[in-house]
């Protein structure tokens, strides 16, 4: 009796492989999408701008963590694909008269397709060698988007309508939060299911010991390819809700900074976990946010706050990388679960 309850233990490969377990886990996740459908009606404005911002940074931090936790292939591109994403939505929409909700996939299609030709150096890269090459692709696409005036607009930046379909158009935040937490939503169960498959046991087999990996017959290429091809699927989903909910984008919203607050937010979140790509997004959002407010709250005493408010937040973002990294390196993903197996084995938790 005592064996029961202290352990949840599985007789098949099936059983161990189904997506939520319990009873518990099912009634938590229900609540948790009623809430999310009632509680946006009761939110200002501001909080459910940050809400939406949380929804999009969750889907770009899902396909990042696809190729960099769980393929182990560094990337310093992140950020040019979802602008990638951001410009390609935008062109079809604006320019080519194509319906979003028909834009949006294209964009994600059209991201991969530069993802799997900027992934093709994965071969023969690994590690410090792999980021380079991902930060060449950053610089590159940033040029693109500078230069390529008939698609971007160049520095002049180019507008963008909010999304509609029927005639129903997501111009208010409390619209479109709806819009991206589904779309977040399905991304989230696309990246968990992912994992789950041959592709995704590929993908770690290659993280772990890539050259076991391709003794046993997994082709390297291919599933690099594909886990490329996956992550910026992802960023171009991500970069086309963005750019409609914003309504004007310009290459300066693209950059290496942008980059590298989505590698953060998987390292803080923890690598080549799901739940740690939405714990990463929120943490990493929400930062300035809180930053923000307590300068403003402190500018009254200490007028000069206000000036070096930049200065001070990426000097936080580096101490809190640093931190996690000596303190934490599994992330904000692991000391959930090890909450979560306390509180599962209490009191019979030795």
């Amino acid at each position: 009796m005592s064996a029961h309850i202290c352990g949840d233990y599985k007789t098949s490969y099936k059983e161990d492989m189904v997506l939520f377990q319990t009873f518990f886990s099912k009634f938590w996740l229900i609540a948790f999408l009623i809430f999310l459908c009632i509680i946006p009606h009761f939110l200002d404005n501001y909080v459910l701008y940050v809400c939406n911002m949380i929804g999009i940074a969750i889907i770009g931090a899902l396909g990042l963590n696809i190729l960099t936790g769980f393929t182990g292939q560094i990337s310093l591109g992140h950020g040019a694909f979802l602008g990638i994403g951001a410009y390609a939505s935008a062109y079809l929409v604006m320019d080519l008269g194509i319906p979003f909700f028909i834009a949006m996939p294209c964009a994600g299609l059209i991201t991969a397709m530069f993802g799997m030709v900027f992934g093709i150096p994965s071969l023969r890269l690994k590690g410090l060698y792999l980021a380079i090459a991902t930060l060449a692709a950053q610089f590159i696409i940033e040029y693109l988007m500078v230069h390529v005036e008939p698609v971007t607009n160049g520095v002049l930046g180019k507008m963008v309508d909010f999304p509609s379909i029927m005639g129903f158009t997501f111009d208010t935040d409390l619209k479109y939060f709806y819009l991206i937490g589904t779309v977040a939503i399905l991304a989230t169960i696309m990246s968990k299911n992912i994992v789950r498959t041959r592709s995704g046991r590929a993908f770690i087999a290659i993280r772990d010991q890539y050259i076991s990996a391709e003794v046993m017959g997994v082709n390297l290429f291919k599933y690099k390819l594909l886990a490329f091809a996956f992550s910026s699927f992802l960023a171009g989903i991500a970069g086309s809700l963005w750019a409609h909910y914003v309504t004007i984008i310009t290459p300066e919203h693209f950059t290496i900074g942008v980059s590298i607050e989505y590698l953060a937010m998987i390292i803080i979140g923890g690598m080549g976990s799901i739940i740690g790509s939405i714990f990463g997004a929120v943490f990493m959002v929400l930062l300035p946010e809180v930053l923000r407010g307590l300068s403003g709250t402190l500018s009254g005493e200490f007028p000069m706050i206000v000036n070096i408010f930049a200065a001070i937040k990426e000097g936080v973002f580096g101490l809190i990388i640093i931190i996690f990294l000596v303190y934490e390196p599994d992330g904000m993903a692991h000391r959930w679960q090890m909450i979560k197996a306390y509180w599962k084995l209490w009191p019979f938790s030795y």
